[in-house]
C-alpha cells in the first residue's frame, strides 16, 4: 500500500512521508519537544531536521486566532524567517503567550511583530483522549504545573479536565490507550490514576527495572500484574508485532509434544526413578549411549560446553550430548517473546550469533522464524523466565531493557539488556548468566568452579593463564586443588559455544576438510593468499587451509 506523503514548507526537497505505527523516540524539528507514535519524515534524506510529529506536520500554513484576531498570522520556521527578511531572528523566538524565546516553529504577523509558538497557538478548544472519559480542554495561561499523565513538572498551557482535576501536557495526549510489545504476550493498557495500585506500593517497571510512580499513568496488564512506564511501554527497541487484536494472542499450548527423543533402552535407579540408557534423539542418525566416562577435550554438541557429569555418546561419530541438553524440550516459551521457540541443531559446519550474549555458536539453538531470532541454549534457558536466580547474587533479578547501556558487576561490560537487582546496585549481562559453574580446560587434571569474590587479603590477583591482574571485584574461575584462579577468558577461550575438529567434505577440495580454531602461525588461505584467523578449515594429508567464509554453502556431512 502506498503511504501518506506530504509536502512541507520546512523541507522543499523531498516529500515527508507519514509512519503509522513509529514506535521510536524522536525530537520534532517543529516544536523541538520529544516524540513518540506517528510522524512525518523524509526517507531520501534520513536527517533529523526532517522529522515531525503528526500533528505538527499537518498544521495549516495560516490561520486566525482568537489571541490576534485583526489579522491572519502566517506559519514560519526559524530558518524560513531569517532567509525571508534576512535579518536577525532574536524577536521572531518570542511568544506573546507564554513570554518565552525557543528556536521552534511559531505563527507570526509581521505587521504587528505579534508571535505565537506552534505549541501554544495550537490548542484545540477540546480534546478527546483515549484513555480519559471527559473532553479536555486547554487552559489558556502560562503556568507551571505536574502533568498527571507523565509526572513531569513543566511550563505550559495544559490541558484540563474539570470534572477530575486531570492536568496533562498537550503532547502527552498522544499515547495509545493500549499497546503490544515483545516483552509480554497480553495487551498493556494505559491506566492514568493510582486506582489499580495502594499509594503504598513500591512497584518497579517490568521493561527498564527501574521504580515507577504509581501515583501518574502507566502500562498494565491486570490478568499478570504487569507494570511498564508509559515511555518503556513506547520504546522504539520493543518491536510491534503484526497482530492487533487481544485474541490474536496465542496461549502457550501444552498440548505439544516436546519430547526430543525415543526411549530404546531404560533401566530403574536405587531412587526407583526411570533412566534412559539408550536414545534416539532427534538431532542425530544413530542411537546415544548414557555414559559418564571423563572426557577433558570434548564438548557436548548440544550446548557447546565441557563434557561433565553423564552424557551420551555415540560410537561411531564421536557425537556428545550431555543429558541435561538430550532432555531439552522441543519447543520452549520465553517470557520476553509471545510465540514458542523451537529447538533445531545447527547444520553441519555452520555457526551462528546467539541474539542474547552475541557469542557464536555451533551447538543448538531455539529458534523464532517470524522474528529471525535464534538463543544459545544456556541463553534460551536463562531466558525463560523474566526473574533469575543466580549463585553469584543472594536477592533475585529481573530482566531489564533500557536505552541506555547498562554496566555489568560480574565484567564490567556494557549491554542494553541486563539482569538488575531491585534492592541494591548488583546487575548481570546474559554472557556472565551463562557461565558455566563448573568446567575444565585443556589437559588439567581438575574441575574449575566459578568464584563470585576473593577470599584473601593479600591484593595481589594474578590469572594463572595469561598472568596478568584480575580485578577482585570481577569473576573468575578457580581450582581449589592446585591453587590455580584464571580468568573466565581464558579458561573458556575466545570461542566459548564452538566445538572444534569434526570433519566435512566440500566441492572446493578433494579430501576431508577438519574445521580448526586459529593457529599462532596464521597459514596461509590457499584460495586468496590472505592469513587465515579465527575459523580454518584444514586438510591433514595435504597441508590445505581455507577461510570458513570460501566454504559455506558448499558443505555436506562427512
Amino acid at each position: 500500500m502506498e503511504q501518506q506523503q506530504l509536502q512541507h514548507f520546512s523541507h522543499p526537497e523531498h516529500p515527508l512521508v507519514f509512519n503509522q505505527d513509529y514506535r521510536g523516540f524522536y525530537t520534532c524539528w517543529g516544536c523541538r519537544e520529544e516524540g513518540y507514535g506517528p510522524s512525518y519524515s523524509c526517507k531520501e534524506c534520513r536527517r533529523y531536521r526532517t522529522i515531525h510529529h503528526k500533528s505538527c506536520a499537518e498544521l495549516p500554513l495560516g490561520l486566525h486566532h482568537p489571541l490576534h484576531p485583526i489579522h491572519p498570522l502566517i506559519l514560519f520556521s526559524p530558518e524560513t524567517w531569517a532567509r525571508t527578511y534576512n535579518r536577525e531572528n532574536k524577536q521572531f523566538h518570542k511568544c506573546e503567550l507564554c513570554k518565552e524565546y525557543k528556536d521552534v516553529y511559531a505563527y507570526r504577523c509581521s505587521r504587528c511583530d505579534f508571535n505565537l509558538h506552534i505549541t501554544c497557538a495550537s490548542l484545540a478548544p477540546t480534546m478527546d483522549a483515549d484513555f480519559h472519559h471527559h473532553p479536555l480542554t486547554p487552559f489558556w495561561q502560562w503556568i507551571t504545573f505536574t502533568c498527571d499523565l507523565c509526572g513531569k513538572e513543566d511550563k505550559g498551557t495544559p490541558y484540563l479536565c474539570h470534572l477530575c482535576d486531570f492536568w496533562i501536557h498537550g503532547r502527552c495526549s498522544v499515547f495509545p490507550r493500549r499497546v503490544k510489545i515483545e516483552r509480554h504476550k497480553h495487551f498493556l493498557h494505559l491506566t492514568d490514576s493510582s486506582l489499580e495500585f495502594h499509594q503504598s506500593d513500591s512497584r518497579f517497571c517490568q521493561i527498564c527495572v527501574e521504580k515507577l510512580d504509581t501515583r501518574y499513568g502507566l502500562y498494565y496488564c491486570s490478568r499478570c500484574d504487569y507494570v511498564a512506564h508509559l515511555n518503556c511501554g513506547m520504546r522504539w527497541d520493543i518491536k510491534l508485532p503484526k497482530f492487533r487484536n487481544e485474541g490474536e494472542v496465542p496461549e502457550p499450548n501444552e498440548s505439544i509434544d516436546s519430547t526430543a527423543y525415543q526411549v530404546k533402552k531404560s533401566k530403574v535407579g536405587v531412587d526407583g526413578t526411570q533412566i534412559d540408557t539408550e536414545i534416539k534423539h532427534f538431532s542425530h542418525e544413530h542411537d546415544l549411549k548414557l555414559t559418564d566416562e571423563v572426557l577433558n577435550d570434548q564438548k557436548c554438541n548440544g550446548c557447546a560446553r565441557a563434557l561433565l557429569g553423564p552424557f551420551y555418546s555415540c560410537s561411531k561419530c564421536g557425537f556428545f550430548l550431555h543429558k541435561s541438553c538430550a532432555n531439552l524440550p522441543k519447543t520452549m516459551q520465553l517470557q520476553s517473546f509471545p510465540y514458542p521457540f523451537t529447538l533445531i541443531p545447527t547444520k553441519p559446519g555452520e555457526i551462528f550469533q546467539c541474539s542474547a550474549c552475541k557469542r557464536g555458536c555451533n551447538g543448538f539453538s531455539y529458534y523464532w522464524k517470524e522474528a529471525d531470532r535464534n538463543f544459545d541454549v544456556q541463553c534460551a534457558l536463562t531466558l525463560a523466565s523474566d526473574i533469575l536466580t543466580h549463585k553469584g547474587h543472594e536477592h533475585q533479578l529481573f530482566y531489564s531493557t533500557t536505552e541506555y547501556e547498562q554496566t555489568c558487576t560480574s565484567c564490567n561490560s556494557k549491554t542494553y539488556q541486563i539482569f538488575r537487582c531491585t534492592i541494591c546496585e548488583f546487575a548481570l549481562d546474559t554472557k556472565c548468566a551463562t557461565l558455566p559453574h563448573t568446567t575444565r580446560y585443556k589437559q588439567h587434571e581438575h574441575p574449575f568452579t566459578l568464584c563470585y569474590t576473593v577470599e584473601d587479603d593479600s591484593n595481589e590477583y594474578y590469572c594463572n593463564i595469561c598472568e596478568e591482574e584480575h580485578d577482585p571485584k570481577h569473576w573468575f574461575y578457580y581450582c581449589e586443588k592446585c591453587t590455580y584462579p584464571a580468568h573466565p577468558n581464558c579458561i573458556l577461550g575466545k570461542y566459548t559455544n564452538i566445538w572444534f575438529g569434526d570433519t566435512y567434505t566440500f566441492d572446493c577440495h578433494l579430501h576431508p576438510l577438519t574445521f580448526i580454531e586459529e593457529t599462532e602461525d596464521s597459514p596461509e588461505c590457499d584460495d586468496c593468499g590472505d592469513p587465515c584467523k579465527e575459523f580454518i578449515f584444514q586438510c591433514v594429508q595435504c597441508n590445505f587451509y581455507i577461510h570458513d567464509k570460501f566454504v559455506w554453502g558448499k558443505k555436506r556431512w562427512f
